[in-house]
């Protein structure tokens, strides 16, 4: 984090000096820490010694990951709220210092407002692929995948889903409690009524953009509209079909997913399978 603003990759330890310093409380408070242990040993000779791990990955080492990970050719939507968030200075700097073309910031222009769905709403609206795939934006997914999904929907599948509770998938970290719902929401609708995924309820999806010529997206909380692009896709005959994934919780920050809010609305599509049974 303290290299965040970094356009380099990798980062050698002596630019710190010369990088601009963190934009994030988390990464400007690490930043102080270091220079308070240099000054207690220019002052007092106190010996120091700051330890970074190797293998550490940051908001500045994913923006990286994206271009060398992912062979595909993509567009890269950064969907934001609101003018003053920090992600846009620093999207802004690593687009231009790299000038890249395939990156674009996009304010949330949604009539219905800010939000989680209203910014998804915006991303699909401005997407120009024949395929979409929704990221978050905590490092939680493996965004090395993406190729394996494209190459699936070149096969003819129109929806390819990330699952964790497939063979071979992994979920670690995470409340208990958002687990076991998942996981049971996943068996049930894959194994009652043949949904081509025990992980339905999972966000990291590919979606070919042709679906939404037949599919209108009525969710307006959150991430309950995965759950609902699948198992309307599902009632339309479109092919759907998953691949093992393994995601991490994120291991610094808060996340904004809100388990008791959004619940209601996974409720009112798991049941909508039933009543049409």
């Amino acid at each position: 984090m303290v290299y965040e603003l970094t356009d380099k990759f990798p980062t050698k330890e002596d630019e710190v000096s010369k990088i601009p310093p963190p934009l994030s409380t988390y990464g400007f408070q690490k930043f102080a820490c270091e220079y308070f242990a240099k000054g207690a040993w220019e002052q007092y000779k106190l010996p120091y010694t700051i330890v970074r791990q190797f293998n550490c990955v940051g908001i500045g080492e994913e923006r990286a990951k994206v271009g060398k990970e992912v062979k595909t050719s993509c567009e890269i939507l950064i969907i934001y709220d609101l003018d003053n968030d920090p992600t846009v200075i620093i999207a802004t700097n690593y687009i231009k210092n790299n000038k890249l073309k395939n990156i674009f910031l996009i304010k949330n222009n949604s009539r219905n407002g800010r939000g989680v769905m209203n910014a998804i709403r915006t991303g699909f609206k401005k997407s120009k692929g024949e395929v979409i795939v929704v990221l978050m934006a905590d490092l939680s997914d493996d965004i090395t995948q993406i190729d394996q999904m494209y190459k699936l929907s070149q096969e003819g599948f129109d929806v390819i889903c990330a699952s964790r509770y497939m063979p071979k998938g992994r979920k670690i970290g995470g409340p208990r409690l958002k687990t076991f719902l998942s996981k049971t929401a996943g068996f049930t609708l894959h194994y009652i009524f043949k949904i081509s995924t025990l992980d339905p309820t999972n966000a990291y999806k590919m979606y070919k953009k042709e679906i939404f010529k037949n599919i209108k997206i009525e969710s307006t909380s959150g991430f309950e509209y995965s759950l609902e692009i699948l198992l309307k896709a599902h009632k339309l005959g479109y092919k759907i079909t998953e691949i093992p994934t393994v995601w991490r919780d994120r291991e610094e920050g808060k996340s904004n997913f809100k388990l008791l809010k959004w619940l209601p609305n996974y409720i009112k599509w798991y049941l909508s399978v039933f009543k049409k049974a």
